[in-house]
């Protein structure tokens, strides 16, 4: 287990949403945690863990915070649709630290991907973990090129990496696109233990996805490491059924509203069925 022994786990974007979940959770499964990121970390400190402020961007910060891991969970960045000088420094500069620091730490990564990095995909399709990448926007974009970066630092220098393409992390499914894209906080929590504890894991693409019979994503590298996921959107069916937008883009593609943003295509697109009008 690379979370054991005296090697601390790294844990970037610690004062996110799910960074504050995972400190939480981790810390209280007694993991030594080095919590970072660049806003104050808002809650009470987990027991065994540090915190320190830090921007991705800066390679020294990066590089001391990763001093001695054995597991980095990369988390940072800007999480939601941004302009790309927006994204460029914490996500695609921030990202290339990251991976720097786990090569001289010879550390495992958990790259926090993202559903976005396909998003351009029908929500008709059914999508492997090997599917060609169509990022939603700058923010997927980033993503993309994240698990491009990991695939290159494992083929040429060793360092493993799992690449979470996570869906929707929520206590509740709010909506009929959450139906296909939900991962509990229990079966969220249990992945990382899981990449944490697996002992072997090459470069593995895992979708971030509870059990659910909606899904827009089977195949992935789970049975690698030994994840199974226990919650199931299909519970919430009678809440969630019905419960759209009324923009046509975003409920055509996988990525939902972030397609939407400048979103300015007006033909069909090549090869696909589309009514044009719809976005009159």
């Amino acid at each position: 287990m690379v979370a054991s022994g005296d090697r601390p786990v790294l844990l970037t974007g610690a004062s996110g949403t799910l960074g504050r979940l995972l400190a939480a959770r981790l810390g209280a499964f007694g993991w030594v945690l080095r919590l970072t990121d660049i806003a104050e970390f808002p809650d009470p400190l987990p027991p065994n863990s540090t915190f320190a402020t830090a921007d991705l961007e800066d390679q020294a910060a990066v590089h001391a915070l990763a001093e001695n891991c054995g597991l980095i969970l990369h988390f940072g960045g800007v999480s939601t649709e941004q302009p790309f000088e927006a994204i460029l420094g914490p996500n695609l500069r921030g990202s290339f630290h990251v991976y720097e620091a786990a090569r001289k730490q010879r550390a495992r990564v958990v790259f926090a991907s993202s559903n976005h990095a396909v998003g351009l995909y029908e929500r008709s399709a059914v999508l492997n973990h090997d599917c060609n990448l169509r990022p939603d926007g700058f923010y997927g974009l980033s993503k993309a090129y994240g698990e491009m970066l990991g695939r290159l630092y494992w083929e040429k220098h060793a360092v493993e990496t799992i690449m979470i393409r996570i869906g929707s992390v929520l206590p509740e499914v709010t909506n009929e696109r959450i139906l296909s894209t939900w991962l509990s906080p229990n079966d969220f929590v249990s992945l990382i233990q899981r990449c944490a504890e697996a002992e072997r894991v090459g470069c593995s693409v895992i979708w971030g996805a509870s059990n659910n019979s909606r899904s827009f994503w089977a195949g992935d590298a789970r049975a690698t490491i030994g994840w199974t996921p226990h919650d199931s959107s299909d519970s919430h069916l009678d809440r969630a059924l019905g419960k759209v937008t009324d923009d046509p883009v975003a409920e055509r593609y996988q990525g939902g509203v972030f397609v939407s943003v400048d979103y300015s295509r007006r033909d069909f697109p090549p090869g696909e069925m589309f009514d044009a009008k719809m976005l009159s």
